[in-house]
């Protein structure tokens, strides 16, 4: 009888930061046996992840570069003061490459779907078909999570992958278009060139309400599609998503109210970026780093993510006042303020902003100047986060 099989690490979730993990070990710790885990029947979802060139460390592209779907060297903004074009690269992942990619690198003992999980346990995830997976060390990689003891808002989005009749135009992506009509907070739409007749568009809202529909984003899209001149001829496929931002709340509390093991990566450790939301640049370094650890036993896993998401919660306090100053100083129309004050600023600046490296000069240019906000209503939430 065949001994049963116990993995050296089970990574619960097959998301981005699930699969960046198990692709880091693979490279760099071969030896390790390792399972990933995903309640769907493929990897990553219905997603189109992007980032920009320089959030990801040069030393660390290796990982994410077998990803890309699509690449550019440049990117616009527009708001109703300025339009800018900026020199920093921008890359996109489809959901699709992800599966793909995850399966070639993987072996097929260690890519495991279809299996929704019951419940996780120290050395044991419990699927809800009645199947057990053991394993010596596991890590929470799934998505969502308990964030009652958080304060946040939400970024949410619907985005359509359009076929054009014609050539729409465009060389590079429009990351913010928030020259049209501000609703339900901060309102912008997103553009991504996938081909000459094919754009990614996604209608975005940074909201005090988490409710998304997405009926109405579709003809939000098929408006400013018209307004370009470009004529649909079929939408090649659509998504939508909602993303907490947080700025403030007791992280201890929010660390403490997990209903499983302490490892833990990703929007359920808070391993986010604080403004956007996204996960990917802490998804890489979370990834690089377990990969790194001379030993990875549960206890040390534990520790170690702890340590490493209370110490970004800490140098996300700049961000968080920057997004209480949005949410909680402007008035929802006039949120768009915050991204245009920040995108007039230097493009070095702006890199280091959206990787999450601000410096102090940074933050005295991003303070300095006529505030977006009025002045009266910044002043305490600058208190609060001093």
């Amino acid at each position: 009888m065949a001994a049963e099989k116990i993995y050296d690490l089970a990574i619960a979730g097959g998301g981005l930061v699930g699969g960046l993990v198990a692709m880091a070990l693979r490279q760099l710790r071969p030896e390790l046996s390792v399972a990933l885990i995903e309640a769907d029947g493929h990897f990553g979802g219905n997603h189109v992840w992007s980032y920009f060139e320089s959030d990801i460390d040069p030393q660390h592209a290796w990982l994410v570069e077998p990803l890309i779907s699509h690449q550019w060297d440049s990117y616009d903004v527009r708001f109703p003061k300025y339009s800018r074009t900026l020199s920093t690269g921008y890359r996109s992942i489809l959901s699709e490459n992800f599966d793909r990619v995850i399966r070639d690198k993987l072996s097929n003992e260690s890519c495991i779907t279809d299996s929704n999980i019951e419940k996780i346990s120290p050395n044991i995830i419990r699927m809800k078909n009645g199947n057990i997976l053991k394993a010596r060390t596991i890590l929470d990689a799934r998505g969502g999570g308990d964030f009652s003891a958080l304060e946040y808002s939400w970024q949410k989005f619907a985005g359509q992958l359009l076929r054009l009749s014609k050539p729409h135009g465009l060389d590079r992506p429009i990351i913010m278009d928030a020259t049209v009509t501000q609703m339900d907070g901060y309102h912008f739409i997103y553009s991504l060139p996938f081909s000459e007749t094919e754009i990614f568009v996604e209608d975005t809202y940074y909201s005090n309400d988490g409710d998304l529909k997405a009926s109405a984003c579709h003809k939000h899209i098929e408006r400013y599609a018209t307004e370009q001149g470009w004529d649909i001829v079929e939408i090649l496929r659509s998504e939508t998503g909602r993303l907490p931002v947080v700025y403030g709340g007791d992280f201890a509390a929010f660390w403490a109210a997990h209903n499983g093991i302490e490892a833990r990566a990703g929007t359920r450790a808070a391993l986010v970026h604080p403004v956007t939301s996204y996960s990917l640049p802490t998804a890489v370094r979370t990834a690089i780093m377990i990969a790194a650890m001379p030993e990875i036993s549960q206890n040390k896993l534990d520790k170690s993510l702890h340590e490493y998401a209370a110490k970004h919660w800490q140098e996300s306090k700049f961000y968080h006042m920057l997004c209480a100053m949005m949410f909680q100083a402007s008035t929802p129309d006039k949120r768009y303020l915050t991204l245009e004050h920040t995108y007039a600023k230097n493009e070095g600046l702006i890199e280091r902003f959206y990787a999450g490296k601000t410096t102090r000069l940074d933050r005295a240019a991003l303070l300095f100047g006529r505030p977006p906000v009025p002045i009266a209503k910044a002043l305490p939430i600058m208190m609060k986060y001093r």
